[in-house]
């Protein structure tokens, strides 16, 4: 018999519930709901409760960066993991300025990963009303480019320096909102073009897409495949993404994809669900083997599961390895393996 799936409680957590007495008792920090960071750790709560593996309380509405610490210090079992941050933990800079490089990279080698997946793909796009005609006019225009502060505005701010030369505030006035009003801002008309990390299809294009006709632009393929694009592609966190048409028009009839191949070509933001590497091995393996096993049942419960590379394991489909200091768990390392899944001998 299954287990009830979540209940509610005090704090923004939520934790399975059930008759069933599981082995183990973890706790989980992730985001609030609506996004692969969510669907991924709550998925793992529901199936790991379902084979008695262990009963795992959620903390919602956690940034990348406090999960990400959390489980580095032992405070919890498993996070959301955006690669950078290992990387810039290691270092003892951006958030992590406060610790230094010294017990930074203590920190960051405790830190070992279940499975990885995207956190986004970087999506230029504007309503058709507006006139504006991709990257090459970008100059004057108002550009939401992420939230005040965070990660994935300076993503956003360096892809655009890169392909055209201009600067936030010189170049183009660059526009910011928190992420729950960025639907509002972009039907709003606050801006004239948005370029943010996407799902595909999710619910703020969708939302926006609702509300009139809108174009999305891929990265020139000569400038994607140029030297300045693909070391940005190659920094700690990042992956190239690429769609084809088909998964681009999920985004339904309003939505035109601009590609000059019909591939769409951009900048993946890439990373995991961790766990401290003290975690037992065979709880990591069973971890790991239960969700492996029910990918069908993530893909089954949100449109663009298909679309995160859950299965998409290569080192630089994946950012593992290179600059990245996040190793697999040995345990999830033998869950992959055993499933038939071929592992970068530098992830391991």
């Amino acid at each position: 018999m299954k287990t009830a799936f979540f209940s509610a409680l005090l704090g923004g957590s939520i934790a399975i519930a059930g008759a069933v007495s599981a082995a183990e008792n973890l706790t989980a920090h992730t985001s609030a709901p609506g996004v692969a960071v969510h669907l991924t750790i709550a998925h793992l709560a529901e199936v790991a409760a379902e084979r008695q593996i262990a009963n795992i309380q959620i903390t919602l509405g956690q940034t990348g960066a406090n999960a990400t610490l959390a489980v580095a210090e032992g405070k919890a079992d498993i996070g959301i993991c955006p690669f950078v941050l290992p990387f810039l933990m290691s270092k003892g800079i951006g958030p992590y300025a406060a610790m230094g490089p010294e017990k930074g990279a203590e920190l960051a080698a405790n830190l070992r990963i279940l499975y990885p997946y995207s956190f986004g793909a970087y999506l230029l796009y504007a309503y058709d009303t507006l006139g504006v005609q991709g990257w090459d006019d970008l100059a004057g225009r108002r550009i939401l480019n992420g939230p005040p502060r965070g990660g994935a505005t300076a993503e956003a701010r360096g892809l655009i320096q890169v392909i055209t030369g201009l600067e936030d505030g010189k170049g183009y006035e660059g526009i910011q909102s928190d992420w729950s009003q960025m639907a509002t801002t972009i039907t709003e008309g606050s801006s004239d073009v948005a370029l943010l990390p996407e799902f595909v299809p999710s619910d703020r294009p969708l939302q926006a897409l609702s509300a009139g006709k809108m174009t999305f632009w891929s990265i020139p393929k000569n400038i994607y495949e140029g030297e300045a694009v693909q070391k940005v592609l190659a920094a700690p966190g990042s992956a190239p993404i690429e769609f084809t048409l088909e998964q681009m028009q999920t985004l339904g009839e309003n939505a035109t994809i601009v590609s000059e191949d019909g591939i769409f070509r951009t900048r993946g933001t890439v990373g995991g669900n961790c766990v401290n590497a003290s975690m037992d091995e065979e709880l990591a393996y069973q971890l790991t083997k239960a969700h492996i096993e029910t990918l069908d049942a993530i893909y089954a419960k949100a449109p663009y599961a298909r679309n995160i590379g859950l299965e998409a394991l290569g080192a630089r489909e994946s950012a593992m390895c290179g600059p990245n200091p996040v190793k697999y768990h040995p345990g999830a390392a033998r869950a992959w393996q055993e499933a038939g899944y071929t592992l970068p001998d530098c992830a391991k």
